[in-house]
């Protein structure tokens, strides 16, 4: 079989050993493996390069993809779709596996309910918001840099009397968040899945500090929508969409915004940190690295057996095929017994 193999979505650590294992097993299966560029655009467009042993020799370790991403969305223009059929079935693909979160796999998961597509699923996603799958890869090596993070945090504050405000990714979720903030020994986190008022948090930290603890770390999910005991919410985002109609976070400053509250209701120092990229960047985690391994592998055992429309998932120790349907059905949110584990420690 000639297998097609492309990344797409927002780049994290892992990607490149899941493109390993994919191509490793299908070496030695006998069949050619190519790499697809930038996502969903490298089929649009009929941008392909050959997968070799040197191609994926020593990028277990290395960031990002060596094939690049973007977030194009074949589905949104008009010949789109018959673009990605026409360059796939030209260059005499048999099989196409494709590793992204939500969107990308949304696309598979059309393409194969409407076209019989031939493609598999790999989860990958620092947000880790993907249904019928307990992780996705690149999510602990996103909250292990947040929990670093909001270590280094913690002397400067204790050393300044201040409340650090920290911004985190998850788009709409708060697993990056609850996770880190759990890990870093947060004293507030604030998600969209459990909107807690910013007057409630000024009065967690209020309270922390009448207890003679002179400084307070507040993790906030870039999600979160600043809630009040009056009802009233801010809208994050700045209103523009991408090709897949999510509202742009990058630009919506919730960390200001939520510091500048902080700061006029209580009367204490505050600063932000917005973490950013540098959450999806550098090397993977051992964990994510197995993990994309584990994945990779599945993935090229579910070509092999024309199990197509399937998403490798990790559900306990076991990594399985489920349906691209039942994964993208909807989002993985945050359950309340999680965040239960994170109000423990508020205060």
């Amino acid at each position: 079989m000639k297998i097609g193999v492309l990344t797409g979505g927002g780049d994290c650590p892992g990607l490149n050993a899941v493109i390993r294992a994919v191509t490793r097993r299908s070496f030695s299966r006998g069949h050619e493996v190519v790499g697809i560029r930038e996502g969903w655009r490298g089929l649009v467009e009929g941008i392909f390069e050959p997968l070799g042993p040197r191609e994926i020799s020593g990028i277990l370790p290395r960031g990002g993809t060596i094939l690049g991403t973007s977030r194009t969305n074949p589905f949104k223009s008009d010949d789109g779709v018959a673009k990605v059929v026409s360059n796939f079935e030209g260059a005499g693909f048999d099989a196409l596996v494709a590793i992204g979160g939500e969107d990308t796999l949304g696309v598979a998961a059309r393409l194969y309910r409407e076209r019989q597509f031939p493609v598999v699923g790999v989860p990958k996603t620092i947000d880790n918001d993907l249904s019928a799958t307990d992780y996705t890869f690149g999510f602990d090596t996103a909250v292990s840099i947040c929990a670093e993070a909001i270590d280094r945090l913690h002397t400067t504050a204790e050393a300044h009397n201040r409340v650090m405000v920290v911004e985190v990714m998850g788009r709409h979720t708060g697993w990056i968040a609850v996770m880190s903030g759990i890990a870093g020994g947060a004293d507030v986190i604030l998600i969209p899945e459990q909107p807690i008022t910013v007057e409630a948090a000024c009065k967690t930290i209020q309270e922390r500090h009448a207890r003679g603890k002179d400084f307070s770390i507040v993790v906030v999910s870039e999600g979160y929508e600043l809630t009040y005991d009056s009802g009233e919410t801010q809208q994050v985002g700045t209103g523009d969409v991408d090709e897949f109609g999510h509202v742009r976070l990058a630009e919506s400053g919730v960390g200001d915004r939520l510091g500048r509250e902080i700061e006029q209701r209580t009367g204490f120092e505050t600063r932000v940190t917005v973490l950013g990229h540098v959450q999806r960047g550098g090397s993977p985690t051992a964990r994510d690295r197995v993990l994309g391994t584990r994945f990779g592998l599945k993935a090229a055992d579910l070509v092999q057996e024309g199990k197509f429309g399937q998403m490798a998932a990790l559900q306990g120790d076991d990594v399985v095929g489920v349906s691209l349907d039942e994964a993208t059905a909807e989002l993985k949110l945050v359950p309340p017994e999680w965040y239960e584990v994170a109000k423990a420690f508020f205060g």
